[in-house]
């Protein structure tokens, strides 16, 4: 029979999958005899049961029944006990850490009975007492019962006035307890519950429930978590920070997240529960001065952190609670970082002797390594700051100020870049978080909502601006020399430093920038712009490039592009689009060329194209020295170079209605385009199509990268031929580019381009006439799902996110289930067809972190990107090869 409850002395931290994150680390700080208050349990598969079937599993509820009599039998009382009760939170706890998405209650057990025995524990503390009741109500209410939670913020927000929470006396907060049960009541039409284990049963299906609540669904889908793990639920015996000034909560690190320095580094709130210190409604007091407040905890407490970061080898975020003196661990997690503090972290580390550098390199992503690689503000421009907060995570943000999640997400699906400006945030910010360029928040530490989710998003943030006066009701908020901004005003936010600037500031590329621009090369005198960052940078890079199977190439069109490409990493070329070429003055020779009448027109525009042809390749092979370089044959929807055939056509119309003139030469133009119109271009006439249509295109093509190649000493050209469909079109076209390669003495590879599913179904037979495959995974995702790039993606693609088709864009991530399902026949037949066959991907999938992996596991030889995401796909492929030895190393 299934086990669904584990006590935490039964579990580990390598249970995540079944206990979630929060519930195997209690159960390893338990195991490593850490002050942990008792408790167990609930796993993620009675989650899934729940949410698949609507109901717990078989046996469930007896044995959380079992699981909490042990409980009661551990603490000497029992659940809600009249006299002396036992109090419980429910909180939840799903395999990847999702801060602040998915529900908690505490103080399960009180009642009208209870709360005078809670009295008696607390040695006649009765403020405490209440306040501990008011809280459950507040929290039930919300989380179990749905009440808009601003009908308990308005009635506490109207007794307190201008004092803090923290000054309310026993006997207002009694008949706080009253106002609150009078709002549930008249919301539900029903009673708080009084029964405790009433309370416990709703809070643990409230907390299943959450798994869907729309905020979490948000979240996984931003960052990737699969929607069908669950969350585990941790029952947990109620350990009290709001005792008095002798107690207390907080949150610390091991190292601080946003910059990896080691040092102490946290948040402390005297006489608070936990939600307190991250709902920022309080501000807190950095960690360092509870040594002046209970020294006994605090020495304690650096012990423990030391242990805890030994023990996994990383960072550790760390919630605790001090009750009357005694210290309790309440949760511990590897904790989220800034891209910065992940290389810093990784590489120290490794110096420390706790890693190898091969796990250094797991440690970090080529989505952190992207935003390091995102400007920074112009230290040296004009600036007008109005205000410092706390620099909770790292970067340069500008936009114009908003006040609402709504607003950030109107504006943002409008192209605006926004600022979202808050007294505090909560989970229900997820949306204009997302949408925001950043986070100003007038309230809360670097361990609040917005710093903690900020941080894991990669998103800048700066809080606890205390200086500022937000009203979002008026939606302006007020810095101190009476300088007002209000919705719209354009600021600018310094995540490394939380300064606040009036206006737009300009930003510079950033130090990791200049070292790939340097070719990865260290300055000799060791003054690196933000040196130990670059440092730690070259140092992953490195290793990654050691360890890494997978070659890197370049999507790059220009000798500027490609001379870039280098100094980035690239080891070639896998891509050079030579409809590029053909823009601008040049474009009109291809229009020659397509609309020519005769042979001799035909040659003549050919003639003119090849040299300029020449002298392109001439450059790209010198910018490329001994690498290989994969040109593309002119690969161009026909449309694009022709003229528009309505502003032709209206032309005409308003000649022949005697609204001015036209020539002869635009009657016969529109003659030959609208016997070339197609009402799709993109499954028209493009590609292999248009050599074989167009006599001497190709040939002309294939001379000038040889001509090109004679005069470059080294040059490796790669011949690809576009959008084949059957391997009779690649083998007219091989036949006549072989002929002229061999003509010149030119050694080249002639390969294809698998961007058609039947070129990819029909690989065995294309193998026998193709030396590589290069995979177009772009107008591969779009004739594998049928959709049109161009027209899709703002007209449905959000809708299809909200609903959950697909987790993430097929054109920004490669759809594994079906493009990869090709990608991988394709490879699998064209080996065994060609043994040596070489295969790429040049689509933009190439630079994509999952689909480098994927690249990496179906055995291609490379990937090509643009050349500013060649870093990322270096470190991915570097990644990759290290996880196969490793596959926890997410």
């Amino acid at each position: 029979m299934a086990k669904f409850v584990y006590d935490f002395t039964e579990g580990n931290r390598h249970l995540k999958d079944l206990l979630g994150g929060k519930g195997a680390n209690l159960a390893e700080m338990t195991n490593l005899g850490l002050p942990v208050p008792p408790g167990f349990t609930i796993t993620t598969e009675a989650c899934r049961h729940y949410l698949t079937q609507g109901t717990v599993p078989d046996g469930f509820e007896q044995e959380v029944e079992e699981h909490l009599a042990a409980l009661e039998r551990q603490m000497g009382r029992t659940l809600g006990q009249a006299d002396d009760p036992l109090l419980v939170s429910v909180r939840s706890g799903a395999k990847f850490s999702m801060p602040g998405m998915m529900e908690t209650v505490l103080n399960i057990g009180l009642n009208d009975e209870s709360v005078h025995g809670l009295v008696k524990q607390a040695g006649g503390n009765d403020r405490f007492a209440w306040d501990s009741y008011r809280r459950l109500i507040q929290m039930f209410g919300k989380t179990v019962l749905g009440i808009d939670g601003d009908h308990f913020e308005h009635a506490l927000d109207t007794l307190k006035g201008d004092r803090q929470d923290t000054d309310l006396a026993a006997a207002e907060l009694q008949a706080l307890v009253e106002t609150f049960k009078g709002i549930v009541r008249e919301q539900t039409g029903h009673d708080f519950p009084a029964d405790p284990r009433e309370q416990m049963r709703q809070a643990v299906m409230a907390v299943f429930d959450s798994w869907n609540a729309p905020r979490a669904i948000l979240y996984r889908r931003q960052e990737r978590i699969p929607a069908d793990l669950g969350t585990a639920v941790n029952i947990v015996a109620m350990v009290f920070g709001n005792c008095g000034n002798d107690s207390g909560t907080g949150v610390a690190f091991t190292r601080d997240p946003g910059s990896g320095h080691q040092g102490i580094y946290g948040d402390y709130l005297q006489n608070a529960q936990g939600e307190d210190v991250v709902a920022g409604i309080r501000n807190t007091i950095p960690l360092q001065d509870l040594e002046r407040l209970d020294k006994s905890s605090y020495d304690e407490l650096l012990a423990i952190m030391e242990k805890l970061e030994n023990h996994y080898r990383d960072l550790c975020d760390i919630e605790f609670t001090i009750e009357r003196g005694k210290l309790w661990m309440l949760q511990t997690r590897v904790g989220k970082r800034t891209a910065a503090a992940a290389f810093r972290i990784a590489t120290q580390l490794v110096d420390q002797g706790l890693i190898s550098l091969d796990e250094a390199v797991t440690r970090v992503t080529g989505d952190q390594l992207a935003q390091l690689m995102f400007p920074r503000f112009d230290t040296g421009a004009e600036k007008k700051k109005i205000a410092k907060g706390m620099n909770a995570s790292p970067g340069a943000a500008v936009g114009k100020a908003v006040f609402s999640s709504e607003r950030a997400v109107e504006l943002a699906a409008q192209g605006e870049e926004v600022i979202l400006v808050r007294r505090e945030t909560n989970p229900d910010d997820l949306s204009g978080m997302i949408a925001a360029r950043g986070v100003l928040t007038s309230r809360g530490g670097k361990t609040s909502h917005a710093a903690v989710v900020a941080r894991g998003m990669g998103k800048t943030c700066v809080c606890g601006a205390e200086e500022l006066d937000v009203s979002t009701s008026e939606r302006r908020f007020t810095a101190p020399g009476g300088v007002v901004v209000t919705e719209g005003d354009v600021i600018s936010i310094d995540g490394s430093t939380g300064e606040i600037f009036l206006g737009e500031v300009p930003v510079v590329d950033s130090a990791v920038v200049e070292y790939f621009e340097r070719g990865g090369v260290l300055q000799e005198d060791g003054r690196d712009r933000e040196g130990e960052l670059v440092r730690a940078v070259d140092r992953i890079m490195r290793h990654a490039d050691a360890t890494r199977r997978l070659g890197v190439r370049a999507n790059a069109d220009t000798p500027e592009d490609s001379a870039r490409a280098r100094r980035f990493g690239a080891q070639g070329i896998g891509l050079c689009r030579t409809e590029h070429m053909f823009l601008g003055e040049r474009r009109q020779l291809v229009e020659d060329l397509v609309l020519a009448s005769g042979e001799q027109e035909r040659q003549a525009a050919l003639d003119a194209l090849e040299p300029l042809q020449k002298a392109d390749f001439i450059g790209i092979f010198r910018a490329m020295g001994d690498l290989p370089v994969t040109v593309r044959l002119i690969d161009p929807p026909l449309h694009e170079f022709l003229p528009d055939l309505t502003d032709l056509s209206v032309k005409v119309a308003l000649a022949d209605a005697g609204h001015g003139e036209v020539s002869v030469k635009d009657r016969e133009l529109l003659t030959a385009v609208k016997r070339l119109h197609e009402q799709n271009p993109m499954l028209g006439l493009r590609g292999v199509r248009l050599g074989l249509v167009i006599p001497g295109l190709f040939a002309m093509q294939v001379r000038a990268i040889a001509q090109a190649a004679k005069e470059v000493p080294g040059a490796r050209p790669e011949i690809m031929i576009p959008l084949i469909a059957a391997v009779q079109e690649l083998e007219a076209v091989r036949e006549e580019a072989a002929a002229i390669l061999a003509e010149t003495g030119v050694d080249a590879l002639i390969g294809t381009m698998i961007e058609t599913p039947r070129a990819a179904l029909t690989a065995g037979q294309v193998a026998e006439a193709a030396e590589f495959f290069s995979f177009g995974t772009n107008d591969l995702t779009q004739m594998v799902w049928a959709f049109s790039r161009d027209d899709v993606e703002a007209a449905f693609f959000s809708r299809y996110l909200e609903l959950g088709i697909f987790g993430v864009s097929p054109f920004e991530t490669l759809d594994q289930e079906g493009v990869g399902r090709l990608v991988r026949l394709a490879t699998e037949e064209g080996r065994a067809a060609r043994p040596d066959l070489k295969l790429g991907i040049c689509g933009e999938h190439g630079g994509d972190p999952g689909s480098v992996r994927f690249c990496h596991d179906v055995g291609l030889d490379y990937v090509s990107c643009s050349p500013f995401r060649i870093p990322v796909a270096r470190l991915e492929a570097g990644r990759a090869a290290l996880s196969e030895n490793d596959s926890d190393s997410r």
